[in-house]
């Protein structure tokens, strides 16, 4: 088992950087090059200094950065059957270095953050996978939601800064 630690400012840097990694994983998603690294991390100095956002992380057995991490927000929404505190849970980033995959890390740091969301009496918990993280998450107990989700993306998500 890994020595799974709660992120802090320190580590801004590496979850930037392994949120990177995970939106490689994710071929063909969407275009990772429109300058998404200075606003995340503002978010996470905000995030993780008022616990806004929480982060889970495994130090590099070689030094030097992380090797893996997860990065999960709460949010509150009306209450309601099943959820009676309102309380919904989002898995922001999971993602380990590629150096250090197959060693249990990314297992480590779920459960970590599942115990947190226990903790924090957070019901419910929602989060996107890979095809290569799926059974990861399944194996936790999650599955496909009851309804249909659908989203709405308006103009601005799609336009860089300078196409606007």
């Amino acid at each position: 088992m890994a020595e799974v630690r709660r992120g802090g400012e320190d580590d801004i840097d590496e979850l930037v950087r392994l949120r990177g990694v995970m939106f490689a994983s994710m071929e063909g998603v969407m275009d990772t090059t429109s300058g998404w690294e200075a606003p995340c991390s503002e978010v996470f100095r905000r995030g993780l200094a008022d616990d806004s956002v929480v982060a889970f992380v495994v130090d590099a057995p070689e030094g030097g950065g992380l090797a893996c991490c997860g990065v999960a927000t709460v949010a509150a929404r009306l209450p309601g059957p099943g959820n009676l505190t309102g309380r919904y849970g989002y898995v922001q980033s999971m993602a380990t270095d590629e150096r250090w995959r197959r060693r249990g890390y990314g297992r480590d740091v779920f459960a970590a953050l599942v115990d947190w969301f226990r903790a924090e009496d957070v019901a419910a918990v929602d989060l996107h996978a890979t095809t290569s993280g799926e059974p990861l998450y399944r194996s936790f107990g999650f599955r496909e939601g009851e309804t249909i989700e659908l989203r709405w993306r308006g103009r601005w998500f799609t336009e860089t800064p300078d196409s606007a």
